[in-house]
C-alpha cells in the first residue's frame, strides 16, 4: 500500500431487529462498541483520515467516534447516498478511499490492506471485497472476467439469471475507490430499481460504462460478517472471543480452559499468565508477567503486577492496582485501592478507596468502611501492618507501618507505626447458664 488511504465508515442504519434504543453499532463485542471495532482497523491501517457517517438524532455515536469528523445522512436512500452524505469530507482527497460498514466488526487489517493493494495494483477504479458462502442466496454475486479476473459486474440475487444464480462469489460490501475518481462516480449512480435507493455496489457498472476497470479479491465467510440481530451479535462475538484467545495464548499466556475465559479487544496478558476457568476479563485490564489469575475471577479496569496471585472468586473492581507479588484471595473485592508489592488480602474483604502498604497482612472478613453516604473518604494501611480477620476501619483512617490491629476491632482516626490497637467489649461468662436456658425451653416447648 504505496498511496494514501482515507476511510469512510457507514453507520447510520437504525438497526431497528436489535429493538434497542442504542444505536445498532454502539453495541459491544468484547467490550468495545463494533463502530470502534471498525475504526481501530483503519488506524491499523495508517488511514490518514477516517469519517463516519450517521443518522439523524445520534448524538451519543457522535460522541462515541470523535475526534473522527461525521457527516449526517439525514435520508436513508441507500449505500451510495450514504457515502455522499460525506461529500465535503471526500473533495480533494487522493489516493485510495475504503468504504467500511460499522456494524460488520470482524474484517482484519491484513484483509483491507490485500484490498487496498489489489486496487493499486491494476489502477483500478473499484475494488470489492468478496466471499464464497455455502449457500449464496440473498447475496449479490460478483461476476469476474474468467481470463483477466476482472469484476465485470455486482447483481443483485433478485436479479440474477441462471447463470448469474449458479455463481457463489458473493459480495461482502466493503470497497476500496480511486479517490480521485469517486465523486465523479457515485454522482452518476441512480435510483432506478424497486426500492429507489442509490446502491454503492452501482459504482462498478458506472465505472466499466467509463472505460474503467474494476477487480474483486476473495475473503473468508467469517469476516464478513453483518450485525443486524442479538442472535448475530452473539455470533460476532463467539468469533472475536475466539480471535482474542487464540492471540492472547501466542503471546504466551496458559488459559486452561479457553472457552471458558472472556477477554476484551484491550486486554493485555503479560507472558507466562496462567488463566483458570471461567474468568471474565472486563475492558481495561492490564496483566503483568507471571501472574496466576485462578477460577471464577472478574477483572476490570485495574492493574495487576507481576507474580501476583489472583482468586479464587475474586473481584477486581475500576481503580485497582495490584502490586507485584500481592495475592488478593477468594472472595475480596478491590475498588479503587492500591495493594502494594507483597501484600496479602487473603479472604472475604472489601478493600475500596484505600492504600495497603508493601507485606501488610489483611485478615479475613476485614472490611474498609468508606462511604457516609455522601462521600468517599481514604483507608491507608501502612507497610508490614497486620490487620486482624473481621476488623472494621471506619474511614478516613491510618493505620502506621508495622501496626497491629487486633481481631474484631472497630477502628477509627489514625493508629501510630508499630502499635498495638484494639477494641472489644468486655467478655462476659456466666456458668452453668446455657444448660439452665435448654431446661426452660424444653420445658416451654417439649423439644430437646
Amino acid at each position: 500500500m504505496s498511496l494514501e488511504l482515507s476511510v469512510i465508515v457507514l453507520a447510520a442504519g437504525m438497526g431497528t431487529r436489535m429493538k434497542s434504543a442504542l444505536p445498532k453499532v454502539m453495541h459491544k463485542v468484547a467490550g468495545k462498541p463494533m463502530v470502534n471495532h471498525v475504526i481501530d482497523t483503519a488506524a491499523k491501517l495508517c488511514a490518514a483520515k477516517t469519517m463516519v457517517v450517521v443518522g439523524p438524532d445520534m448524538p451519543k455515536l457522535i460522541e462515541t467516534v470523535s475526534p473522527h469528523p461525521t457527516f449526517e445522512q439525514t435520508d436513508r436512500l441507500g449505500t451510495a447516498h450514504a457515502v455522499l452524505a460525506a461529500k465535503d469530507g471526500l473533495a480533494g482527497l487522493s489516493g485510495n478511499v475504503l468504504v467500511l460498514y460499522a456494524d460488520s466488526p470482524l474484517f482484519t487489517a491484513e484483509t483491507l490492506e490485500r484490498l487496498v493493494a489489489a486496487r493499486e495494483a491494476g489502477d483500478h477504479a473499484v475494488a470489492v471485497l468478496g466471499f464464497r458462502p455455502d449457500d449464496p442466496a440473498g447475496y449479490g454475486r460478483l461476476v469476474t472476467d474468467p481470463a483477466s479476473g476482472e469484476l465485470l459486474a455486482i447483481v443483485e440475487d433478485k436479479e440474477c439469471d441462471a447463470a448469474q444464480r449458479a455463481l457463489n462469489f458473493c459480495n461482502s460490501g466493503v470497497m476500496c475507490f480511486r479517490a480521485e475518481d469517486m465523486l465523479t462516480t457515485l454522482e452518476a449512480i441512480d435510483n432506478a430499481n424497486a426500492k429507489g435507493e442509490f446502491y454503492l455496489t452501482d459504482a462498478v457498472a458506472v465505472s466499466r460504462a467509463h472505460g474503467k476497470s474494476c477487480v474483486a479479491i476473495e475473503v473468508d465467510e467469517q469476516e464478513t460478517l453483518g450485525v443486524n440481530s442479538r442472535a448475530q451479535l452473539a455470533v460476532a462475538e463467539v468469533i472475536m472471543q475466539d480471535r482474542l484467545r487464540k492471540a492472547a495464548m501466542e503471546d504466551g499466556a496458559t488459559l486452561i480452559d479457553p472457552a471458558s475465559v472472556f477477554l476484551c479487544a484491550d486486554t493485555k496478558l503479560g507472558r507466562d499468565v496462567i488463566v483458570e476457568p471461567n474468568v471474565v476479563f472486563g475492558p481495561g485490564v492490564t496483566v503483568g508477567d507471571n501472574v496466576v489469575i485462578k477460577a471464577f475471577s472478574h477483572l476490570e479496569s485495574c492493574v495487576v503486577g507481576e507474580a501476583a496471585d489472583i482468586g479464587p472468586y475474586a473481584r477486581l473492581r475500576p481503580g485497582a492496582e495490584i502490586g507485584a507479588g500481592a495475592r488478593v484471595g477468594n472472595f475480596v473485592e478491590i475498588k479503587k485501592a492500591i495493594v502494594e508489592d507483597g501484600a496479602k488480602v487473603n479472604h472475604l474483604s472489601y478493600i475500596g478507596d484505600a492504600r495497603v502498604g508493601a507485606k501488610a497482612n489483611i485478615g479475613a472478613g476485614t472490611i474498609t468502611c468508606n462511604y457516609d453516604g455522601y462521600r468517599k473518604q481514604h483507608t491507608d494501611i501502612g507497610a508490614g501492618a497486620f490487620i486482624g480477620s473481621n476488623s472494621a476501619l471506619v474511614a478516613p483512617v491510618e493505620i502506621g507501618d508495622g501496626a497491629i490491629v487486633g481481631a474484631g476491632s472497630t477502628i477509627t482516626g489514625k493508629v501510630e507505626a508499630d502499635a498495638l490497637t484494639l477494641t472489644r467489649a468486655e467478655r462476659i461468662e456466666k456458668a452453668g447458664w446455657a444448660a439452665k436456658f435448654r431446661e426452660k425451653m424444653h420445658a416451654l416447648t417439649g423439644k430437646k
